[in-house]
C-alpha cells in the first residue's frame, strides 16, 4: 500500500506543471491521478497473476535442464535410427539381438527363448551386428555395445 502511495504522489510531481485549474479542483485532479495508478497497478497485477496461473506447476528451466533436454533429445534420436536399421533385418535376426543387446538375456537363454539351436543362436547374432552396424555407419553415440560383438563363453 505505501508503495502505491508514494506512486500517486510520485505521479503528482511528475505532472504538477499540467494541472489546470479551470478543470477542476485540486482534489479532484489528485484523485484522478491516483485512480490511474491504482488501475495500472491493478492491470500489471491481472497480467501477472495470469501469467502464474499459465505457469502453475511448472517451473522456469535452468541450464542444466536444457542440457539433460538436448541429451535426451539427442538420445531419442539415436534410438530412431537404430530402431529403423533393426525394422529391416529378419525377424528373426532382429528378435536375438532385441533379447541380447536390449533386454539384457545371454545369448543361450535368448536362443532359449526363441526356441533356436544353440549354432543358430550365433549366426543369427552374427547377422544381425553386421547388418546393424552396415545401416549405422557410424552408430549412434551410446549405442556402440550393441552392435559390436561381446564374447560369450559356452559352458
Amino acid at each position: 500500500m505505501a508503495d502505491l502511495t508514494a506512486e500517486v504522489f510520485y505521479a503528482v510531481i511528475g505532472s504538477v506543471h499540467t494541472y489546470q485549474a479551470a478543470r477542476g479542483s485540486e482534489l479532484g485532479w489528485l484523485y484522478g491521478i491516483a485512480r490511474n495508478v491504482l488501475a495500472g497497478d491493478r492491470r500489471r497485477e491481472a497480467i501477472r497473476l495470469r501469467a502464474e496461473g499459465m505457469a502453475a506447476g511448472r517451473r522456469v528451466l535452468d541450464d542444466d535442464d536444457i542440457a539433460r533436454l538436448e541429451e535426451r533429445i539427442d538420445a531419442e534420436s539415436a534410438a530412431r535410427e537404430l530402431h529403423k536399421a533393426l525394422s529391416v533385418l529378419p525377424d528373426g535376426d532382429r528378435a536375438i539381438l532385441e533379447l541380447v543387446a536390449v533386454d539384457g538375456l545371454p545369448l543361450k537363454d535368448a536362443a532359449a527363448a526363441l526356441g533356436i539351436r544353440p549354432g543358430t543362436d550365433r549366426v543369427r547374432m552374427h547377422r544381425a551386428r553386421r547388418a546393424a552396424r552396415d545401416a549405422l555407419s557410424p552408430p549412434p553415440a551410446g549405442y556402440a555395445a550393441i552392435l559390436i560383438p561381446v564374447k560369450e563363453t559356452r559352458p
